[in-house]
């Protein structure tokens, strides 16, 4: 069984739009769902195929405020260091905070590169590589 999709909640639409358009964009993904109820933007689908959001920043649908999960992160494929290194400075540059510099993780294979941040309302995520350079 494969997973269908993962969601995060926010704080700020707008904030983590602005965000996540720009760290997800060198991985390939762009916002292909957005969601608005009474005309407010209360969701946004992010993918790489039309129709078919795999990533989800969501205001809380209960209405209490978004809170991160402690040990919990998100991990996109990159298909090249070139775009972990793209997300990371994305992300420091769109109020994103440093987790895990860029570089290789040989701890968990020989050939793991990837990259840690945190979003702006603390959730981690992360970008990595599995490709030998």
């Amino acid at each position: 069984m494969a997973i269908d999709h993962v969601s995060v909640g926010v704080t700020s639409m707008k904030r983590s739009k602005a965000f996540y358009d720009a760290v997800l964009a060198p991985l390939g993904m762009t916002p292909i769902m957005p969601v608005e109820i009474h005309g407010r933007l209360v969701g946004v689908g992010y993918g790489d195929t039309p129709n078919q959001p795999t990533f989800w920043i969501q205001l809380p649908i209960n209405g209490q405020p978004a809170s991160m999960g402690n040990g919990v992160h998100i991990a996109f494929h990159a298909g090249a260091r070139a775009a972990v290194d793209a997300f990371f400075l994305a992300a420091l540059d769109h109020g994103g905070a440093e987790d895990g510099r860029p570089g290789l993780r040989t701890e968990y294979h020989p050939s793991y590169y990837g990259a840690f941040v945190r979003d702006p309302d603390g959730n981690k995520i992360e970008a990595c590589c599995h490709t030998p350079e």
